[in-house]
């Protein structure tokens, strides 16, 4: 397929499986297009029109025409320059591949990796935060990681690809919202008593038993396993760690008794622990892994195409079609 086609498909199933629901996703476009509008014609030429159809400032095509012809993929977690000399080389050993393509942002995804973070508001509000308080709570964090990817050499990894004229993108919030939406089900649906069950039911994932095999271990990092999990939610989607003050929200204001989450920065866990919400770590690459394969399951069902997909970079194929 073409890589713009295969490029909106990724972004189309990211959409349907938001957590937010449909309406809100939509009422985030209709913003960005309202904000657009507004705009004069000098202010117009620096906004991004990706921001029209595609909610996700995380996820773009990074290099490449749109037309390129996709047959082979090079699929990774983390694709910056090495992996883009690795691409090249392994081309010319007579290895296909039509396009890099890369689960973490790159470029201006990268750049631009806080402005995905506000849905994190609207899935708190789910478990039952106040919306007023949840996108309180966010704006600060939201802030400080847009402080922090401001250094960034973000176009290391696309220079790279363009220097070598390899197709590139990545698919971030699209990919993660694959991965929560997935787990949040299987949680619902099994409710699982115990913190050591939600371990359980992880290692019957082949991503986590993979990882599992190579030394990554499921870990709780607050709680015990014999502890009650209660109402399970599942954290895997908006950019990055939100807040640490949503445990207490969380405490106050659900039934929340565990968090699964990719990972936790220490003052997170901490508030986690004093407020007694314990927490699985299910593993960073395992989690954006199976976030990348059924986003390649959900664009192969969209599109009626297959891929050859090289696995590298922490990321390997395995199929979830049911």
């Amino acid at each position: 397929m073409k890589l713009r086609k295969l490029y909106e498909a990724a972004v189309a199933h990211g959409k349907s499986v938001d957590p937010r629901g449909e309406d809100q996703v939509q009422k985030s476009l209709e913003e960005a297009r309202k904000e657009y509008e507004e705009l004069s014609e000098s202010e117009k030429e620096r906004f991004d029109t990706e921001r029209l159809s595609n909610p996700y400032s995380d996820s773009r095509i990074l290099y490449g025409a749109d037309d390129t012809e996709i047959k082979s993929v090079m699929v990774g977690i983390d694709m910056e320059a090495p992996e883009i000399v690795l691409a090249d080389r392994l081309r010319e050993k007579g290895r296909r591949i039509d396009l890099v393509w890369a689960h973490h942002p790159e470029g201006p995804a990268l750049a631009n990796l806080g402005g995905v973070m506000a849905m994190q508001a609207d899935i708190l509000h789910r478990f039952g935060v106040p919306i007023n308080i949840a996108e309180g709570m966010l704006e600060s964090r939201i802030r400080e990681v847009e402080r922090r990817v401001l250094p960034t050499n973000h176009m290391r990894a696309v220079d790279a690809a363009e220097l070598l004229d390899i197709p590139m993108m990545c698919t971030h919030t699209p990919a993660d919202n694959c991965v929560a939406g997935y787990l949040q089900e299987l949680f619902d649906r099994e409710n699982p008593e115990r913190v050591g069950d939600v371990l359980d039911l992880l290692r019957g994932i082949p991503e986590y038993a993979a990882a599992e095999r190579h030394g990554m271990a499921l870990k709780v990092i607050t709680g015990a396993r014999k502890r009650r999990a209660g109402r399970i939610y599942v954290d895997m989607t908006g950019g990055t760690s939100g807040a640490e003050n949503t445990f207490e929200q969380l405490a106050s204001r659900s039934d929340i008794g565990t968090m699964v989450a990719m990972h936790l920065p220490e003052k997170h866990r901490e508030q986690a622990k004093k407020h007694h919400i314990s927490v699985v770590i299910a593993g960073h690459m395992a989690s954006d892994s199976l976030g990348m394969n059924l986003l390649l399951d959900g664009i192969e069902k969209l599109t009626s195409q297959e891929l050859e997909v090289i696995g590298c970079s922490g990321f390997r194929r395995y199929e979830h079609k049911s």
